[in-house]
């Protein structure tokens, strides 16, 4: 059953607070020039992104009745053609934002939930950057980021100063639905009857984060019918 703009919203704030527990640490300097887990990518330009994926919402505007709006697996599919600019983008913004990275993504983090408030509680479709889309496929596409980006955060923190150094930035709930919305996007491309068995091992290997591995899918997947089996999903995956 597709997330409605509620449960997306309630995701969103939920793992925005526990990012927004980190805001200490991503005031260090000496921290925020460590490299991150993504190639090319310092700790703090990892940080500054967050803010360019909330940017994404606070710029929504909606479209007229009658726009067909993309899925959220053909928005998210979008993104790998776009890496190099995104790359680009979010360098920039880290640099325009150095002296302050954490007012800047707080206050891009403010200004889209102004605009989640402002679009209302219906589920129009609005103008993306990447085109358009439904309002409540908009905000789960911002939890996808915010999930797969604090993973990203916590893995680059823990090898920065060791493995306990920091809590988890990653919320629970919002980890179960992008696990869940994720699968969704396999599920209709495929048809294959499949259920999560571990969330965090299974966005990691849908976002592209884990090298894909057989044996890895079999423990983060499975078939609901014990007569199944679970696909190899090595042409499917990543999906962003």
């Amino acid at each position: 059953m597709p997330v409605d703009v509620a449960a997306a919203s309630a995701a969103l704030h939920a793992q925005w607070d526990r990012l927004h527990d980190w805001v200490g640490l991503m005031a260090d300097p000496r921290l925020g020039r460590e490299e991150s887990v993504l190639e090319g990518w310092s700790i703090t330009e990892l940080w500054a992104h967050l803010g360019r994926a909330m940017d994404a919402l606070a710029d929504c505007t909606p479209l007229p009745a009658g726009t067909v709006p993309l899925s959220l697996g053909e928005y998210l599919g979008t993104y790998p053609d776009r890496a190099a600019d995104i790359a680009e983008t979010t360098r920039r913004l880290a640099a325009e934002h150095a002296t302050d990275p954490v007012g800047y993504v707080t206050a891009s983090a403010r200004a889209a939930f102004a605009t989640l408030d402002a679009l209302g509680s219906g589920d129009p479709v609005v103008q993306a950057r990447r085109g358009p889309v439904r309002l409540s496929t908009m905000v789960v596409s911002r939890v996808v980021e915010l999930v797969v980006h604090g993973d990203d955060l916590l893995r680059s923190v823990r090898r920065a100063r060791g493995r306990d150094s920091v809590a988890d930035p990653v919320d629970p709930g919002a980890l179960a639905l992008v696990a869940d919305e994720l699968l969704a996007i396999v599920r209709a491309r495929g048809g294959w009857d499949l259920e999560v068995v571990d969330a965090r091992r299974w966005v990691r290997l849908a976002a592209g984060r884990a090298p894909y591995d057989v044996d890895e899918l079999a423990l983060a997947l499975q078939a609901r019918y014990t007569s199944d089996a679970v696909p190899d999903l090595g042409r499917m995956l990543p999906l962003l």
